[in-house]
């Protein structure tokens, strides 16, 4: 049994900016299944929307986040989220965050558009805005002799005692191949989304939906999962994996373009390449899907080439390893499975319906997305939920271990087999959720992937069991979990928006 104050699962912006605060009252251990690096966060180009301007207001990015979550945001969760941000975008910047100054200015930041805003307010970092926020929250992470980091460690499931608490989870070791008891006094989820249940995603590997699915199994509510958001503009390269054209590439001027040089966005919004991303990866995909294409075109060619090694040195360099020059070249993009809108159901202080049970990030439904999230909300919502779920925590940490009868899993079992099982399967999954739950859906292919998810449920159940623990045979489990909760969501909800 291995006890802290605090278990947090994951390692991105919530987790480990979490792990900071908790740390000034007690003891938190932070459980990671690959580096602490590895996460969305590391991944995030564009920046973190704020209201840090003069001539913007609160009332103005929260209009702009509802507009974009189609009318089905949490309204008061919004509001907090919003005027909340600045004070978490100051102590960012404390911990070290260096966020782009405008040009002779020591003050004023560089504020960037993006789809959906009415007004520049997105701080970045260059374009490696996730990159700059990690590195400086792992550097500080370091420096706390109350944070023990267990890398390459995975959670299995969540230990419910008779009264439906929280008090641990099961975690595999990935690298002794043995499962340990971690107990805690409050226990966090903020392992991310699970855009690697998709075929095709921005996303990093560890993005398998681990947080959600344990919850759901335990029998937490969960909600919204029928909202997945595609992000317009992945590069469209073989070789090029899940590499994201920034959102803010269209606000500095981008045009999507077709094979013949004419752009469309126009037809399906006035506000073209700058609609919510909703609107754009459907314009895209119905273009695609009416013309037999396989991509469309971004055109940033009216930039200058060293403005754009300025603004987006990263995208700039990674897309010359591709033979393409952005200065001159057109940049082949499609949608790809980005961010999910739902997940573990939390109220305004990040607990969930299960006691003793927080969830932070993209991990959690707040309703501050609603239907689509707005451009550079992450990252805003991951530091203030992660601020808020550490106030609302103090409250268990007087109070002692609970004893819990529970026994380490016996890692021994009959199937050897299940590496090549699990590759095939994951496989299967994501192929699945690509081909029926993808950016258009009908209501006839819905059922079919319904009765396609309960016939892979069953298999995959039973390799599980079989199978000795591996970190393949884990994600694959929460992935079937995932594309089944996305079935069953987007079946009951009987709207289009």
């Amino acid at each position: 049994m291995i006890r802290s104050d605090y278990l947090i699962i994951g390692s991105g912006i919530a987790g480990l900016s979490l792990a900071l605060k908790a740390s000034k009252n007690g003891s938190v251990f932070l459980v990671t299944k690959r580096k602490l690096f590895d996460s969305a966060t590391g991944k995030a180009q564009g920046g973190i929307a704020c209201v840090t301007d003069e001539s913007d207001s609160f009332e103005a990015h929260i209009r702009d986040t509802i507009v974009s979550g189609a009318g089905l945001c949490n309204e008061n969760m919004v509001e907090r989220m919003i005027v909340e941000g600045p004070e978490r975008i100051k102590e960012l910047i404390a911990l070290g965050v260096k966020f782009t100054k405008k040009k002779d200015s020591d003050s004023e930041f560089e504020l960037a558009l993006e789809g959906g805003h009415g007004k520049r307010r997105i701080l970045h970092a260059g374009d490696i805005t996730g990159n700059e926020i990690e590195k400086v929250l792992i550097r500080n992470i370091e420096k706390h002799k109350n944070i023990t980091v267990y890398e390459y460690h995975t959670a299995i499931d969540l230990i419910l005692d008779k009264d439906r608490i929280c008090r641990g989870v099961y975690v595999f070791d990935n690298e002794n191949n043995n499962t340990e008891i971690f107990e805690a006094k409050v226990i966090v989820l903020a392992c991310g989304g699970a855009g690697k249940a998709y075929l095709y995603t921005s996303n990093p590997d560890v993005a398998t939906g681990d947080a959600v699915a344990m919850a759901y199994r335990a029998g937490a509510d969960i909600a919204n999962m029928e909202f997945v958001q595609f992000h317009p503009t992945c590069l469209y390269s073989s070789g090029a994996k899940s590499f994201l054209i920034s959102e803010a590439v269209r606000g500095e001027g981008a045009v999507l373009k077709l094979k013949d040089g004419g752009s469309f966005v126009e037809k399906y919004s006035p506000q073209k390449e700058l609609a919510p991303r909703d609107i754009v990866a459907r314009a895209i995909d119905n273009e695609l899907k009416s013309r037999g294409a396989k991509f469309v075109y971004l055109d940033i060619t009216a930039k200058s080439k060293d403005f754009l090694i300025k603004r987006f040195p990263n995208i700039y360099t990674k897309c010359l390893e591709y033979g393409i020059d952005i200065s001159k070249d057109l940049v082949p993009v499609v949608p790809a499975a980005h961010f999910f809108c739902g997940g573990v159901v939390i109220d305004e202080n990040g607990m969930t319906s299960i006691k003793n049970l927080y969830a932070a990030g993209e991990s959690a439904c707040s309703g501050v997305h609603g239907a689509n999230r707005l451009a550079s909300n992450s990252l805003l919502e991951g530091v203030v939920y992660a601020d808020r779920v550490y106030k609302d925590s103090l409250q268990f940490l007087g109070k002692e271990y609970s004893e819990i009868d529970v026994k380490p899993i016996d890692n021994t079992k009959s199937l050897v087999n299940g590496s090549a099982v699990f590759a095939q399967k994951k496989e299967e999954v994501r192929r699945l959720t690509w081909d029926y739950l993808g950016i258009s859906r009908s209501n006839e292919r819905l059922l079919k992937a319904q009765e396609k998810t309960d016939i892979l449920k069953v298999e995959i159940e039973r390799y599980f069991k079989e199978a000795p623990f591996t970190v393949d045979g884990i994600e694959l489990r929460n992935m079937m979990f995932i594309a089944e909760m996305i079935v069953r969501s987007a079946i009951q909800r009987k709207e289009s928006r």
